[in-house]
């Protein structure tokens, strides 16, 4: 199967299926003497892993990650850094019903039009599985990026849209997205959501998301302005999440609905240093950065993986109806959240490392 990798110079291969004996990944490009142990890794592992509360999953997973090459006493080496998570919670015998009928919203059918071959435990490659795999890889990156940009660095993502249910703009914390299991800045959506998603699940339904993923402290100057623009390498960064079906840049599609005189962003010197007076571009023109924050969103659509009966058919042409049983999140938007931070790091890191390569040292004193 080609395309199991991205980036340019700071590129990440994932390999493993759900319910395979591991799940791996391999990153290249990581400058040396950088400090790395597992538990950096693991911190953001922990925030992604299924099972911590009834609205995700109950799949049990450690995703204890191992580190099996390209760290020398605690520092990266330059050379390719290898991980490892071993699987542990696999039920495959929850799969047996279903093994040559196709699940609705599922990618079994194109799997099997484009291979001829299946895994149909989990999903096998196409599971949401493999995202850990990018959230460790995230971590690296984001080591990276504080290293070369400091204290001003910042990757934070957050659920601002569970279903038909948003969050109220004026009471965003981010403090509290870290004190709810919805990751969600908004205290008092996050309880409404509670019941919502009880209900959900109660019906044998599953509701879909929109996660915000803001990046701070970027300097101006990453990105190419015509193919490697870095919007467009977020958008497909984003939309190569699992059930991702929407991505924009700052304002995104509510852009079509403002006038020019307000769209653009205007400018003012500040301290001797350019200033924008807003930001609905996303901190992001001609694909190039501004300095401001960069912001991105992304929606993701209902879990497949229900438990009403749905219209189908299977591998043989026969018309049946799916029900899919097993351990399935009724949201997975929710354990979305640290893999749109891992991948907007990553992108962050492969286009200050592209920009280095041709331009020479960013002026991280442009960020904003």
């Amino acid at each position: 199967m080609a395309s199991n990798a991205f980036g340019t110079l700071f590129r990440v291969t994932t390999w493993g299926e759900s319910h395979g004996e591991a799940i791996g990944c391999v990153v290249d490009g990581a400058p040396p003497r950088i400090a790395l142990t597992e538990a950096d890794i693991q911190h953001d592992l922990d925030r992604r892993r299924p099972g911590q509360s009834r609205h995700t999953t109950q799949r049990r997973e450690p995703d204890a990650v191992k580190i099996l090459s390209g760290v020398f006493q605690g520092e990266t080496t330059g050379t390719p850094i290898s991980l490892v998570i071993e699987n542990q919670d696999q039920r495959s015998k929850d799969y047996g019903e279903i093994k040559d009928r196709y699940r609705p919203g599922h990618a079994d059918y194109t799997y099997d039009a484009k291979y001829g071959i299946r895994d149909y435990r989990g999903g096998g490659r196409s599971s949401a599985r493999e995202t850990a795999m990018r959230v460790a890889a995230g971590a690296i990156a984001r080591k990276v990026l504080a290293r070369r940009l400091g204290n001003a660095f910042a990757v934070r993502a957050a659920l601002v849209q569970v279903g038909p249910h948003r969050i109220d703009r004026s009471r965003w914390d981010w403090a509290e997205v870290e004190r709810n299991p919805f990751f969600c800045p908004d205290a008092t959506a996050a309880a409404a959501w509670e019941g919502f998603l009880d209900g959900v699940r109660k019906a044998g339904s599953s509701a879909g998301a929109v996660i915000e993923v803001v990046a701070t402290g970027i300097p101006a100057g990453l990105g190419e302005p015509v193919y490697g623009k870095l919007d467009a390498d977020l958008a497909a960064a984003m939309m190569s999440i699992n059930a991702v079906k929407g991505v924009e840049i700052g304002d995104g599609f509510a852009a079509a609905e403002i006038p020019g005189h307000e769209a653009a962003d205007e400018m003012r010197m500040d301290g001797g240093r350019p200033a924008f007076l807003s930001n609905h571009a996303g901190g992001i023109l001609g694909g190039i950065s501004t300095g401001q924050e960069v912001v991105v969103r992304f929606a993701v659509k209902p879990t497949s993986s229900i438990l009403t009966p749905r219209a189908s058919i299977d591998r043989f042409g026969a018309e049946v109806e799916v029900v899919t049983k097993g351990r399935h999140d009724p949201c997975v938007g929710i354990r979305a959240v640290p893999v749109g931070e891992a991948m907007m790091a990553c992108v962050l890191l492969d286009h200050l490392m592209r920009h280095e390569a041709q331009c020479g040292p960013l002026r991280t004193e442009d960020a904003g």
